[in-house]
């Protein structure tokens, strides 16, 4: 635990995110829509970067590996877009009623995001699991995620008339869908190329998340944030974010026990069909409510959720990798 505390220590996409949250609460107009540095205009190319790279990054092979557990996949999927909205249902029946609105549909949005990609393979990996499948599956929410998630908010949010489905599935379809498919194609010409300087993008794809975060809350802050919520809010979101963590662990490993998944699938399934992802939440958040004050309190839950679910996945990851193998 004290080498994962080390690691999250010097981690400087976290540091950047506290330091973007912090700028953004003393000098708003710098990132905020129209300010200094435009971030609004700089967001929408950010963001079609962003998901060319993912589709660039994304081996075919390992895909076709991968699509045979079929259990697998309909387990992570039900989980990723079923069992986390019911989740949220059930506790805005229990607390709703205490917190913030715009914070508990920002617990919703976490809800409706599809998985991440990166960490549910690397977590997968380390804990000697299905790898393939993990692939798969993080693959196959993310593009599920395109369609799904807007179409999820929009349940909750159409109705009022705060939300045109139509346009934000053209947008998010633009500048998400249309550069990975872009990527993909390229694939075999800058594949190798892209694969020799993956550190590199990795830094590009970071940096843009940091300016969403920093253009969202920018927005938030000059629409009164703190006056209006002030630093519980911090500590309403922490606990939300470890509570529906702390249930989806348990409920995926139940499942997928009970449906008698072998070792290397139920890890699969439990850091899939658990993990979230900030990589899509943030750009796809500046799409769906980009014009919303409060979007800075609508991303705060998937920003905590998601340094949360790094810290207890890598200690489950390293316990599942210390088992023993019968067959040794």
């Amino acid at each position: 635990m004290l080498d994962i505390l080390k690691k999250l220590a010097r981690d400087w996409f976290l540091a950047g995110m506290l330091l973007s949250v912090i700028v953004a609460s003393f000098v708003p107009d710098i990132g905020r829509s129209g300010g200094w540095i435009h971030a609004d205009t700089l967001s929408d190319y950010g963001i079609f970067l962003i998901f060319f790279l993912h589709g660039i990054g994304l081996s075919t092979e390992n895909l076709r590996r991968g699509i045979s557990r079929w259990k697998l996949h309909v387990l992570v999927q039900v989980f990723t877009f079923g069992v986390f909205p019911l989740l949220w249902w059930v506790l805005n029946l229990g607390v709703g009623r205490w917190l913030p609105q715009d914070l508990m549909f920002g617990f919703f949005y976490l809800c409706a995001l599809p998985s991440t990609i990166s960490s549910s393979v690397a977590m997968t990996s380390l804990a000697r699991g299905n790898v393939p499948g993990a692939i798969f599956n993080a693959t196959l929410s993310t593009l599920l995620g395109i369609f799904l998630t807007p179409l999820l908010v929009s349940l909750l949010m159409g109705q009022s008339g705060q939300l045109d489905l139509g346009e934000a599935m053209f947008n998010i379809a633009r500048l998400l869908l249309l550069p990975f498919v872009v990527g993909q194609v390229l694939r075999p010409l800058w594949g190798a190329w892209f694969a020799r300087y993956k550190k590199y993008t990795n830094v590009i794809d970071r940096g843009v998340i940091l300016l969403l975060v920093f253009s969202a809350f920018s927005d938030s802050v000059a629409d009164g944030l703190w006056s209006k919520h002030g630093v519980w809010l911090i500590v309403q979101t922490l606990i939300g974010a470890a509570v529906i963590l702390a249930i989806v662990l348990w409920l995926s490993r139940f499942a997928a026990r009970r449906a008698g998944f072998e070792i290397e699938d139920e890890i699969a399934a439990v850091f899939c069909g658990s993990k979230k992802t900030l990589a899509s939440g943030v750009p796809m958040a500046k799409l769906l409510f980009g014009s919303q004050p409060a979007i800075g309190v609508i991303v705060l839950p998937i920003m905590f959720y998601h340094q949360l679910q790094l810290f207890v996945c890598a200690l489950m990851a390293r316990r599942y990798a210390a088992r023993v193998d019968p067959d040794a």
